[in-house]
């Protein structure tokens, strides 16, 4: 009787944690749609949304804003939710795209593409190519670093497959045939949602919500996975099979992000850090709150760059690192003193 209640309260919890988290969220995306160079109210906004208003309005609500603020949503809520996936399958807390090096590989194989010719920037070939190096990147990861591998380990098997994969893009720009393709490349990877169209949307949409489903698929499994693999595995869980959904999941939702914005980091590990003490632990609660608060984060920061004063825009990729560079030290230290004892 106890554990029924205790199981019904963590389930009103989570569920008005979602509540909350979708209203602020809407609340970030009328904001976004009426903040830029032309401020539009709010009312405003839902009219030229609706088709009301002035057709300039009109014009810089639906073909300018909108697509941006749907990339913001897409994009954030599937790396909260790859980085919650990935801390579930793992059992580790630090574990996110950006540190395994996804992000950095689904670049080096969009900008290959692009430098090369076999694709342009609205191809459904880049967000091919980027999936597949974000897929090799992280089976990679997982195959070198095994199974029951440390902390440690992953954060160097990370950061040498994210090294390896930042010196493919820095030779593929310095043997690019255009230096203006090169130095627009440059400032793409920095990661922006600044001048994105519905094109951009229709090209990442299908993936991040194909990888976003596979992700939410498997989140029975990392419940039994939080009690080990020996024993997962003894209740019936699959634990190659997960592995190799995940894996594919996290390639498709971040591939398809970076071809379209650039690369992002730090709110797959932000995100579920954020969400676990709303919800509690349970990785499989921890997924839909993360992705929520990935978006939020994401839209939060697209909005706060346009209001930084600044003579050229700043790219939302650099605001992200800036707040989650701190952050994940922040955590390295936390984990440190909890291995410790609490002894620094």
């Amino acid at each position: 009787m106890v554990r029924e209640n205790t199981a019904r309260d963590a389930s009103r919890r989570r569920a008005s944690v979602i509540l909350a988290l979708s209203a602020l969220l809407a609340v970030l995306v009328l904001l976004s749609l009426g903040l830029g160079s032309v401020r539009l109210s709010p009312a405003e906004v839902a009219a030229a949304l609706f088709g009301g208003g002035s057709e300039e309005s009109r014009i810089i609500v639906q073909e300018i804003r909108l697509p941006r603020a749907i990339l913001g949503v897409a994009v954030g809520a599937v790396l909260g939710l790859a980085g919650a996936a990935l801390q579930g399958l793992l059992r580790n807390p630090l574990a996110a795209p950006e540190l395994f090096g996804a992000p950095q590989a689904a670049a080096f194989g969009a900008v290959l593409v692009i430098a090369t010719g076999l694709a342009d920037v609205l191809s459904f070939a880049l967000p091919l190519a980027a999936i597949a190096a974000a897929f090799v990147s992280v089976f990679v990861l997982l195959a070198v670093a095994g199974r029951n591998a440390s902390l440690l380990l992953l954060i160097l098997a990370g950061l040498a497959l994210s090294a390896l994969a930042g010196a493919g893009t820095a030779l593929t720009m310095n043997l690019a045939k255009n230096p203006f393709a090169a130095l627009e490349i440059s400032f793409w990877l920095l990661g922006s949602l600044e001048d994105r169209s519905m094109r951009h949307v229709a090209l990442a949409l299908p993936f991040v919500l194909a990888g976003g489903a596979l992700l939410l698929s498997q989140r029975h499994a990392f419940r039994v996975l939080s009690l080990g693999e020996e024993t997962a595995a003894s209740l019936g869980v699959d634990v190659a099979r997960t592995r190799l959904l995940v894996i594919l999941g996290v390639a498709l939702g971040v591939g398809g992000s970076v071809a379209v914005s650039g690369t992002i980091g730090f709110i797959g590990l932000v995100g579920p850090h954020l969400a676990r003490p709303l919800v509690g632990p349970d990785p499989a609660r921890l997924l839909v709150p993360s992705a929520l608060l990935g978006a939020v984060l994401l839209t939060a920061a697209d909005i706060a760059v346009r209001l930084l004063p600044a003579t050229t825009s700043v790219r939302v990729g650099v605001l992200t690192a800036l707040i989650g560079v701190p952050f994940f030290l922040w955590l390295i230290v936390r984990e440190r003193r909890s291995l410790g004892g609490g002894v620094s």
